[in-house]
Protein backbone atom coordinates (compact mmCIF):
# COMPACT_ATOMS: atom_id res chain seq x y z
CA UNK A 1 0.00 0.00 0.00
CA UNK A 2 1.19 3.61 -0.89
CA UNK A 3 1.95 5.77 2.12
CA UNK A 4 -0.18 8.54 2.14
CA UNK A 5 1.99 10.97 4.26
CA UNK A 6 3.08 13.72 2.01
CA UNK A 7 7.24 14.91 2.09
CA UNK A 8 8.28 17.54 4.67
CA UNK A 9 11.30 18.68 3.37
CA UNK A 10 14.19 21.13 5.07
CA UNK A 11 14.03 24.71 3.96
CA UNK A 12 15.69 27.99 5.01
CA UNK A 13 14.10 31.17 4.65
CA UNK A 14 17.43 32.97 2.86
CA UNK A 15 15.83 31.74 -0.50
CA UNK A 16 12.04 33.18 0.33
CA UNK A 17 10.81 35.49 -2.20
CA UNK A 18 11.14 35.67 -5.57
CA UNK A 19 9.86 32.56 -7.24
CA UNK A 20 12.32 30.17 -5.69
CA UNK A 21 11.17 27.04 -4.22
CA UNK A 22 13.28 24.33 -2.64
CA UNK A 23 13.47 21.36 -0.04
CA UNK A 24 15.88 19.62 1.68
CA UNK A 25 14.19 16.34 1.84
CA UNK A 26 13.95 14.15 4.59
CA UNK A 27 12.98 10.23 4.73
CA UNK A 28 9.33 11.18 5.33
CA UNK A 29 6.53 10.79 2.87
CA UNK A 30 7.48 8.01 0.71
CA UNK A 31 6.51 4.21 0.04
CA UNK A 32 10.13 2.31 -0.16
CA UNK A 33 10.49 -0.08 2.86
CA UNK A 34 12.62 -2.27 4.62
CA UNK A 35 16.77 -0.68 5.27
CA UNK A 36 15.38 2.14 2.15
CA UNK A 37 12.21 2.52 4.63
CA UNK A 38 10.71 6.32 3.33
CA UNK A 39 11.72 8.62 0.66
CA UNK A 40 14.86 7.09 -1.36
CA UNK A 41 15.26 8.50 -4.13
CA UNK A 42 18.23 6.48 -5.13
CA UNK A 43 18.28 5.09 -8.45
CA UNK A 44 21.69 3.31 -8.02
CA UNK A 45 20.16 1.41 -4.99
CA UNK A 46 19.11 -1.73 -4.87
CA UNK A 47 15.53 -0.35 -3.52
CA UNK A 48 12.48 -1.33 -5.81
CA UNK A 49 12.60 0.98 -9.23
CA UNK A 50 8.79 1.26 -8.66
CA UNK A 51 9.24 2.58 -5.59
CA UNK A 52 12.34 4.97 -6.25
CA UNK A 53 10.26 6.35 -9.21
CA UNK A 54 7.07 6.83 -7.12
CA UNK A 55 9.23 8.36 -4.32
CA UNK A 56 10.89 10.64 -7.13
CA UNK A 57 7.23 11.26 -8.51
CA UNK A 58 6.25 12.87 -4.83
CA UNK A 59 9.62 14.58 -4.74
CA UNK A 60 8.38 16.26 -8.09
CA UNK A 61 4.50 17.20 -7.03
CA UNK A 62 6.04 18.88 -4.10
CA UNK A 63 8.54 20.90 -6.36
CA UNK A 64 5.53 21.55 -8.47
CA UNK A 65 7.01 20.10 -11.40
CA UNK A 66 6.50 17.12 -13.72
CA UNK A 67 8.26 14.33 -13.01
CA UNK A 68 10.40 14.22 -15.74
CA UNK A 69 11.29 18.03 -14.91
CA UNK A 70 13.10 17.06 -11.52
CA UNK A 71 16.90 16.70 -12.73
CA UNK A 72 19.47 14.66 -11.51
CA UNK A 73 23.06 14.07 -12.60
CA UNK A 74 24.84 10.62 -12.33
CA UNK A 75 27.24 11.83 -9.26
CA UNK A 76 30.92 10.81 -9.55
CA UNK A 77 32.54 12.94 -6.81
CA UNK A 78 33.53 15.20 -9.18
CA UNK A 79 34.04 19.03 -9.44
CA UNK A 80 32.34 18.88 -13.13
CA UNK A 81 29.04 21.08 -13.43
CA UNK A 82 26.47 21.07 -16.66
CA UNK A 83 24.30 23.58 -17.22
CA UNK A 84 20.77 22.50 -17.60
CA UNK A 85 18.57 23.75 -20.17
CA UNK A 86 16.10 20.99 -20.72
CA UNK A 87 15.34 17.66 -18.75
CA UNK A 88 18.21 14.93 -20.47
CA UNK A 89 17.42 12.88 -23.42
CA UNK A 90 19.32 9.14 -22.57
CA UNK A 91 22.06 9.17 -20.26
CA UNK A 92 22.12 11.54 -17.14
CA UNK A 93 25.71 12.97 -17.66
CA UNK A 94 28.33 12.43 -15.01
CA UNK A 95 28.72 15.44 -12.76
CA UNK A 96 28.62 16.64 -9.53
CA UNK A 97 26.83 19.88 -10.04
CA UNK A 98 24.34 21.95 -11.87
CA UNK A 99 23.48 25.20 -13.13
CA UNK A 100 20.31 26.95 -14.59
CA UNK A 101 18.38 30.13 -15.26
CA UNK A 102 15.46 27.63 -16.95
CA UNK A 103 11.81 28.03 -14.81
CA UNK A 104 10.44 24.94 -14.28
CA UNK A 105 13.47 22.93 -13.80
CA UNK A 106 13.94 21.53 -10.54
CA UNK A 107 17.78 20.63 -10.33
CA UNK A 108 18.49 17.60 -7.44
CA UNK A 109 21.31 16.13 -5.64
CA UNK A 110 21.14 12.61 -3.66
CA UNK A 111 23.06 12.52 -0.41
CA UNK A 112 23.97 10.21 2.60
CA UNK A 113 26.30 12.02 4.46
CA UNK A 114 27.62 14.45 1.90
CA UNK A 115 26.73 17.68 1.87
CA UNK A 116 24.06 19.05 -0.64
CA UNK A 117 24.62 22.62 -1.25
CA UNK A 118 21.72 24.87 -3.22
CA UNK A 119 22.54 28.00 -4.92
CA UNK A 120 20.24 30.99 -6.30
CA UNK A 121 21.07 34.58 -7.20
CA UNK A 122 17.37 35.40 -6.72
CA UNK A 123 17.88 39.02 -8.17
CA UNK A 124 19.34 37.49 -11.87
CA UNK A 125 16.92 34.04 -11.17
CA UNK A 126 20.13 32.09 -11.62
CA UNK A 127 20.31 28.68 -9.40
CA UNK A 128 22.49 26.05 -8.62
CA UNK A 129 22.44 22.70 -6.76
CA UNK A 130 25.87 20.85 -5.97
CA UNK A 131 26.52 17.62 -4.33
CA UNK A 132 29.84 18.20 -2.22
CA UNK A 133 31.32 15.61 -0.38
CA UNK A 134 34.86 16.24 0.74
CA UNK A 135 36.21 15.36 -2.45
CA UNK A 136 34.28 16.92 -4.08
CA UNK A 137 34.48 20.12 -1.83
CA UNK A 138 38.13 19.95 -2.13
CA UNK A 139 38.68 19.53 -5.66
CA UNK A 140 36.57 22.94 -6.40
CA UNK A 141 32.84 21.66 -7.08
CA UNK A 142 31.53 24.72 -4.96
CA UNK A 143 33.84 27.54 -6.87
CA UNK A 144 33.19 25.65 -9.74
CA UNK A 145 29.59 26.22 -9.58
CA UNK A 146 29.56 29.82 -8.80
CA UNK A 147 31.34 30.31 -12.02
CA UNK A 148 28.98 28.56 -14.43
CA UNK A 149 26.07 30.16 -12.31
CA UNK A 150 28.33 33.98 -13.19
CA UNK A 151 28.17 32.66 -16.76
CA UNK A 152 24.83 32.54 -17.00
CA UNK A 153 24.86 36.25 -15.74
CA UNK A 154 24.64 35.54 -11.73
CA UNK A 155 26.89 37.62 -9.36
CA UNK A 156 28.51 36.66 -6.95
CA UNK A 157 28.09 39.34 -4.12
CA UNK A 158 24.00 38.25 -4.62
CA UNK A 159 24.96 34.50 -4.46
CA UNK A 160 23.00 32.67 -1.35
CA UNK A 161 24.01 29.09 -0.59
CA UNK A 162 22.68 26.63 1.83
CA UNK A 163 24.48 23.52 3.23
CA UNK A 164 21.61 21.07 3.92
CA UNK A 165 21.73 17.80 6.43
CA UNK A 166 25.28 16.27 6.07
CA UNK A 167 27.68 14.32 8.45
CA UNK A 168 28.48 16.08 11.39
CA UNK A 169 31.92 16.12 12.70
CA UNK A 170 31.34 13.93 15.78
CA UNK A 171 30.48 11.18 13.57
CA UNK A 172 32.81 11.91 10.87
CA UNK A 173 35.91 9.99 11.75
CA UNK A 174 38.79 9.54 9.21
CA UNK A 175 42.25 8.19 9.16
CA UNK A 176 45.81 9.72 8.98
CA UNK A 177 45.88 9.16 5.29
CA UNK A 178 42.69 11.49 4.51
CA UNK A 179 44.42 14.38 7.09
CA UNK A 180 47.42 14.34 5.19
CA UNK A 181 45.51 15.04 1.75
CA UNK A 182 43.91 18.08 3.29
CA UNK A 183 47.24 19.42 4.92
CA UNK A 184 48.81 18.98 1.67
CA UNK A 185 46.39 21.07 -0.34
CA UNK A 186 46.57 23.74 2.66
CA UNK A 187 48.16 23.27 5.51
CA UNK A 188 45.34 26.11 7.02
CA UNK A 189 42.93 22.85 6.94
CA UNK A 190 44.65 21.73 9.93
CA UNK A 191 41.71 23.39 12.22
CA UNK A 192 39.03 21.59 10.18
CA UNK A 193 40.23 18.15 12.05
CA UNK A 194 39.98 17.42 16.13
CA UNK A 195 41.55 14.28 17.56
CA UNK A 196 38.94 11.23 17.84
CA UNK A 197 39.38 8.83 20.76
CA UNK A 198 41.07 6.36 18.48
CA UNK A 199 44.75 6.82 18.59
CA UNK A 200 45.74 8.19 15.12
CA UNK A 201 42.30 9.19 14.16
CA UNK A 202 40.72 12.50 13.38
CA UNK A 203 36.79 14.17 13.30
CA UNK A 204 36.79 15.96 10.01
CA UNK A 205 33.99 18.98 9.54
CA UNK A 206 32.99 19.17 7.28
CA UNK A 207 30.22 21.32 7.49
CA UNK A 208 32.66 24.41 8.62
CA UNK A 209 34.71 23.32 5.52
CA UNK A 210 31.86 23.75 3.16
CA UNK A 211 31.05 27.40 5.10
CA UNK A 212 34.15 28.57 5.07
CA UNK A 213 35.01 27.66 1.00
CA UNK A 214 31.93 29.09 0.09
CA UNK A 215 32.36 32.74 1.97
CA UNK A 216 36.06 32.64 0.96
CA UNK A 217 34.69 32.76 -2.80
CA UNK A 218 31.91 35.55 -2.48
CA UNK A 219 28.40 34.28 -1.62
CA UNK A 220 26.33 34.42 1.43
CA UNK A 221 26.54 31.01 3.21
CA UNK A 222 24.79 29.56 5.91
CA UNK A 223 24.14 25.85 6.94
CA UNK A 224 20.89 23.68 8.60
CA UNK A 225 23.07 22.03 10.60
CA UNK A 226 20.96 18.22 10.59
CA UNK A 227 23.71 15.27 11.06
CA UNK A 228 22.52 12.44 8.47
CA UNK A 229 24.11 9.72 10.89
CA UNK A 230 22.84 10.93 14.04
CA UNK A 231 19.25 11.51 12.78
CA UNK A 232 18.72 8.24 12.07
CA UNK A 233 14.89 8.69 11.57
CA UNK A 234 15.08 11.78 9.56
CA UNK A 235 18.15 10.76 7.39
CA UNK A 236 19.88 8.44 5.55
CA UNK A 237 23.11 7.20 6.14
CA UNK A 238 25.92 5.78 4.10
CA UNK A 239 28.53 5.60 7.14
CA UNK A 240 25.63 4.18 9.34
CA UNK A 241 24.54 1.51 7.17
CA UNK A 242 28.46 0.57 6.93
CA UNK A 243 28.69 0.40 10.65
CA UNK A 244 25.65 -1.57 10.92
CA UNK A 245 26.81 -3.77 7.99
CA UNK A 246 23.55 -3.03 6.31
CA UNK A 247 24.00 -4.40 2.40
CA UNK A 248 23.11 -1.07 0.70
CA UNK A 249 21.74 2.18 1.72
CA UNK A 250 18.96 5.11 1.02
CA UNK A 251 19.46 8.83 -0.74
CA UNK A 252 17.71 11.85 0.20
CA UNK A 253 17.28 14.57 -2.21
CA UNK A 254 17.90 18.32 -1.98
CA UNK A 255 16.33 20.48 -4.60
CA UNK A 256 15.71 24.15 -5.84
CA UNK A 257 13.52 25.64 -8.72
CA UNK A 258 12.61 28.47 -10.40
CA UNK A 259 9.13 28.83 -10.33
CA UNK A 260 6.89 30.12 -13.75
CA UNK A 261 5.55 33.12 -13.76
Amino acid sequence: MLETTRPEPLRSLIFDGNGIRHGFFTRTGGVSESIYRGLNVGLGSGDSPEAVQENRRRVAAWMTVPADRLITVHQCHSADVVVVEAPFSGARPKADAMVTSRPGLALGVLTADCGPVLFADQQSRIIGAAHAGWKGALCGVLENTITAMERLGARRDRINAVVGPLIGRENYEVGPEFVERFLAADTGNEHYFRESNKAGRALFDLCRYTLDRLERAGVRAEALGNCTYAEETRFYSYRRATHRGEPDYGRQISAICLEEF
